[in-house]
């Protein structure tokens, strides 16, 4: 119920800013932006059409820019950072966390990215350049390196006068990660035992040693079932040495969440996650014209099965009309099994010694519902036509698709992943050229059978 409340009023926000500024009421527009948090502000921007968002945009005071560019999806940020010079893009990134400056820089050409690192002081330029040198998909690309670090010959009394001296401790920090004197990972202090315990006493003594850190290298996914696994809020992360790098905060572990969720969603239908709503006509054009000639050849490849048949077609004319129905019963039950499958590989639960009982498991079902629902579609043709073989012929066509189409659910997005192509984004297309195909085939080739 807040969730609902929330989006209404965010509507309702960005009604009243596109109202004010279709009335010219900019010092009205101004006011309204100032209550609003950075997300808010950046969610209004991609909800709003070019001429809007560049009003808004202007609006916005410049020491806010930084923190709301963070939030834009990519298509919008690449679209406001390709209008700044290198010293705009300096003052935009000045005071961002570690992680966030490098996912902008990352967003720019070479040698934009290079002039904005050349001025940035030698401390900030560091930081970046070890999280830039590490895939933005992995655990690497994801952390800060804003840390703290304490020995574990440290008294907790030492540790807190150090903690006293900083003006600030990094946000969501509720871990400070124990090194040895090679920055090697040895565990972490609880900051609630560190609050409790006697100052007297030494780190080594409180500290846990049974936290396992999280090596650079490791997918962004895989960072994400452990956190969820383990209900974490932060995490170290190590290099191949064991050596302490960074850490990783529940922030930028639900951003993978969301990100993952609407790759999946939008991947389906050939889109990118990060397009934004509002992109002119030609470029919205352009990228999803490559996906529908995609789709293009599928539907070729199953008209060149009907074609096969067309003097059966012309013979038993309302096999047309029978057709579709096949098709579409196929392409339904092996969607179900698809989504099925693509959402337990995203979460981690299929591995090789599970795989098999999966698949058997769906030609299980696969094999009740064709027998279920042949034996419905065979009364109805039979009630339409009066024509006995006609029923068994469409009866026996379902079931055999409806088993095709849970076997390729199943086994495509295991086969596409491990010749690393994503299943979300190719798996739908070949899942429906599979059922069409076949059940074309299927149900043509045994009308010929029978009738010629």
């Amino acid at each position: 119920m807040p969730q609902v409340q929330e989006s209404q009023a965010k509507k309702h926000r960005s009604l009243e800013v596109s109202q004010a500024i279709d009335s010219g009421s900019l010092f009205q527009v101004r006011q309204m932006i100032k209550t609003l948090p950075s997300a808010g502000i950046a969610h209004l921007l991609e909800s709003s059409p070019p001429k809007t968002r560049t009003v808004i945009w202007e609006l916005i005071d410049k020491d806010a820019e930084g923190e709301i560019i963070q939030y834009l999806n990519e298509d919008l940020q690449q679209e406001i950072l390709s209008e700044l010079d290198a010293q705009q893009l300096v003052e935009l990134t000045e005071g961002l966390e570690t992680d966030d400056m490098a996912d902008i820089l990352q967003q720019l050409p070479l040698q934009v990215s290079s002039q904005v690192l050349l001025a940035m002081d030698e401390q900030d330029r560091h930081r970046v350049e070890s999280i830039l040198s590490y895939d933005e998909d992995t655990a690497g690309g994801l952390m800060n390196t804003d840390t703290i670090t304490v020995r574990p010959r440290h008294t907790l009394e030492l540790v807190l006068r150090y903690l006293r001296r900083h003006d600030s401790i990094p946000e969501m920090t509720d871990n400070i990660h124990v090194v040895n004197r090679k920055d090697e990972f040895l565990g972490i202090l609880p900051l609630n035992r560190l609050l409790i315990s006697d100052p007297n006493t030494d780190v080594r003594d409180v500290m846990r040693k049974d936290i396992e850190a999280i090596h650079v290298d490791m997918e962004a996914t895989e960072v994400a079932q452990l956190f969820e696994q383990h209900d974490w809020v932060s995490a170290p992360v190590v290099d191949k040495n064991g050596k302490l790098v960074g850490r990783i905060t529940i922030d930028d572990v639900v951003d993978v969440i969301r990100d993952s969720a609407e790759h999946s969603l939008m991947s389906m239908a050939g889109l990118d996650e990060e397009d934004d709503t509002f992109a002119p006509v030609v470029k919205t054009a352009r990228r999803r014209a490559l996906w529908l000639g995609v789709n293009l050849m599928t539907a070729v490849l199953a008209s060149g099965v009907i074609y096969l048949f067309q003097d059966t077609l012309d013979q038993v004319v309302y096999l047309a009309v029978l057709m579709p129905i096949v098709a579409n019963m196929g392409g339904v039950a092996g969607t179900q099994t698809l989504t099925l499958v693509i959402r337990s590989l995203a979460l981690g639960h299929i591995s090789p010694s599970n795989s098999r009982w999966l698949l058997i498991r769906e030609l299980g079902v696969a094999l009740i519902n064709g027998v279920l629902w042949a034996f419905v579609v065979s009364v109805i043709a039979y009630a339409w036509y009066r024509d006995l073989p006609l029923s068994y012929i469409l009866g026996a066509a379902m079931m055999i698709n409806l088993v095709v189409a849970a076997f390729a659910g199943a086994y495509l997005p295991l086969f596409l992943k491990r010749i690393n192509i994503d299943p979300a984004l190719a798996g739908s297309v070949a899942l429906t050229t599979v059922t069409d195909s076949i059940g074309f085939f299927t149900f043509l080739g045994l009308a010929q059978m029978f009738y010629l």
